[in-house]
């Protein structure tokens, strides 16, 4: 099993008005921790400090105070840390059309990370992993797809063809930013379909950061709820969804699309007439 964790860490940037120098605290004091085979919600409205966690967890940034570590052990950063940490920890990012390069095949955009971290496999051993994870994420058939270009593909399509490119090194962290946000709401569920299947199958831990409290709660096991860089609640989804202890929590909830609710709301109206 494998475990990240992240322990009282706090992100300040600096931001500068002419002269002046004043501290910005974009996360304060942040602990979760996220084993393989688990979901885990990371769930805020834009500016919470959710996305700065992420980019914390990859080293994108550097955490002011505070400590990640990978099986107990402290993460390091530079270019053979690098690129063992890569191995084990991979990300979904949020946009699609900005995330794969439009001159290279879709093969070329499975197979690099592959032959980073698989140095040994042969090219006929890559590009049949590379049709299998094709096929695996519902983009078939693998070898079509793999001939063609990212800008002849929709916009879940080139998702599907991110997350096959962050599974290729086997990684057992998955951190998925926003994954289905930029696609149309017709193919969302698709997509999150797809990431809990593959989660199951691949026996991987999942950081779901989003602001929609309906698919966190069927999505994960667990929800956090952050709140102007701070985690103002946490817990099983069910319990953080049926009984919100925050009323920031509470006000999240609110907003979430609820068909049910509506439709009893519906009912009322109709009866009181």
């Amino acid at each position: 099993m494998t475990t990240l964790e992240m322990r009282d860490v706090t992100k300040r940037f600096d931001l500068r008005d002419g002269l002046r120098t004043t501290k910005f605290t974009a996360v304060s004091h942040a602990s979760f921790t996220l084993e393989s085979g688990r979901t885990v919600a990371l769930v805020g409205q834009s500016g919470s400090g959710k996305s700065t966690i992420a980019k914390m967890i990859l080293g994108l940034e550097k955490p002011t105070e505070g400590t990640l570590l990978i099986d107990g052990r402290p993460v390091e950063h530079g270019r053979k840390a690098d690129h063992i940490f890569r191995k084990t920890v991979q990300m979904v990012f949020q946009d699609p059309y900005a995330s794969l390069n439009p001159f290279h095949t879709v093969e070329h955009h499975i197979a690099r990370p592959m032959k980073l971290h698989h140095p040994g496999m042969s090219d006929k051993e890559v590009h049949r992993r590379v049709v299998e994870l094709l096929d695996r994420v519902r983009l078939t058939p693998g070898e079509e797809f793999a001939k063609r270009l990212p800008g002849e593909l929709s916009g879940g399509q080139r998702q599907r063809v991110a997350i096959a490119r962050a599974l290729a090194p086997e990684p057992k962290i998955l951190i998925a930013d926003e994954p289905v946000s930029a696609l149309d709401v017709s193919i969302r569920l698709g997509v999150l379909n797809l990431l809990a299947r593959l989660q199951r199958e691949e026996n991987l831990g999942v950081l779901y950061i989003t602001h929609d409290m309906a698919t966190a709660r069927h999505f994960s096991d667990e929800i956090m709820v952050m709140r102007k860089g701070e985690i103002v609640e946490r817990g099983p989804a069910d319990d953080v969804i049926l009984h919100p202890q925050a009323e920031y929590t509470r006000t999240l909830i609110g907003a979430a699309p609820d068909p049910e609710r509506r439709l009893r709301e519906l009912m009322e109206r109709r009866a009181s007439v």
